[in-house]
């Protein structure tokens, strides 16, 4: 009898691990050894070894707040040559704030931009705190801002989650709950990537990923360090992430401004309340701001004085978060002007006007 040949052992084989699913200290290598190789050179980071000061950290990011880089970047530089430390801006008068801050919009960040400066050259001898729990304690500093310092000015482990870090993450676990809902979960993930060595540089790493690679439209995947990763790739649906609620549609409101120069040429000025909307900002007269549109017959009652005023044709559209607003403008010529703060127009560039009120000089002065 002959024996039947044995068959060949099988050869063992190791599993290959899915590569969605790399633990969270790998991915945080590959993104910081791509920040390392594509970083962005911005005017507020380190250039060379260390971790740049605190106040550049803290107004970089107050500016950042619901503006581009692209914006920010000239507004950053004048502010810090002509306050470049904290102790500076403390002691600078609001209105001067004010002044350089116009056209960023937002200007609530301004005030207590000013008021934290004083708060922390009065009360903490001009240092910032260095964890989260503490500077979440002072003037108009919230959690992603409180988390950005910690970790780009002290290396501390802590997690950002801005706009750009939404959008990665919601694209790379495919979350399908929908903004503002998500933004729990969208944390959670984020603190579980979050690594601690090099906190600092991770965070700006998300955030570069975020505004050069990830974005919202085209993102470009195949320069991305997370491709292989990304739970919205391989659906190839990345632009369906982060899923958001619908927007409300912004109400309309309406109004009428007044400008109104002296025989000198200069333009009469008024400084809105300190609370509320423009707070402490200058501007033209102006009627209430409401929802239905001012009747002809009604625009010289209001008028802050009497002279031959004239309605302009055109009119200016403003955007704010919470509403659209439309303006009717009209112009005089009035020889004394009283109760009003008059301005050379040459000059108006140092005074706090916000960006609305410079579209509603812009069309007077043209039709002068």
């Amino acid at each position: 009898m002959t024996s039947k040949a044995k068959k060949p052992a099988k050869r063992k084989t190791r599993a290959k691990k899915p590569t969605g699913d790399l633990a969270p200290h790998l991915l945080a290598r590959r993104l910081l050894a791509w920040y390392d190789r594509h970083r962005r050179i911005l005017p507020w980071r380190a250039t060379g070894p260390g971790y740049p000061a605190p106040y550049r950290v803290w107004l970089a990011e107050i500016m950042l707040q619901q503006t581009t880089v692209a914006a920010v970047g000239p507004y950053f530089e004048r502010f810090t040559r002509r306050w470049p430390n904290i102790e500076a801006l403390a002691t600078a008068a609001l209105d001067d704030v004010l002044t350089a801050w116009a056209g960023l919009g937002y200007y609530a960040r301004a005030r207590n931009l000013h008021k934290c400066a004083r708060h922390v050259v009065e009360n903490l001898d001009g240092m910032f705190p260095e964890t989260e729990a503490t500077l979440l304690e002072l003037p108009g500093i919230g959690p992603y801002t409180a988390a950005a310092i910690a970790a780009i000015a002290f290396d501390r482990k802590a997690t950002i989650l801005d706009g750009n870090v939404e959008r990665v993450i919601a694209r790379l676990y495919r979350v399908g709950t929908r903004l503002p809902k998500a933004k729990g979960e969208l944390l959670a993930l984020a603190a579980r990537l979050t690594p601690a060595h090099r906190p600092g540089d991770y965070a700006q790493a998300i955030m570069d990923l975020g505004a050069t690679i990830c974005t919202p439209t085209r993102p470009r995947c195949v320069s991305c360090p997370w491709q292989t990763d990304c739970a919205a790739r391989k659906k190839d649906d990345m632009e369906d992430f982060p899923r958001k609620a619908p927007k409300a549609k912004r109400p309309q409101r309406f109004g009428i401004c007044f400008v109104m120069l002296d025989a000198k040429g200069q333009i009469a000025l008024e400084r809105r309340p300190d609370k509320g909307l423009l707070g402490g900002m200058m501007q033209v007269p102006t009627s209430d701001w409401r929802a239905k549109p001012w009747p002809a017959a009604e625009c010289l009652s209001m008028a802050p004085v009497d002279a031959r005023w004239r309605m302009l044709d055109g009119k200016v559209a403003h955007v704010f978060t919470h509403f659209e607003l439309e303006l009717r403008v009209m112009v005089a010529k009035a020889p004394k002007i009283s109760r009003y703060r008059l301005v050379e127009i040459e000059k108006l560039s140092e005074v706090a006007l916000p960006s609305v009120m410079q579209k509603v000089v812009k069309l007077a002065l043209a039709s002068l």
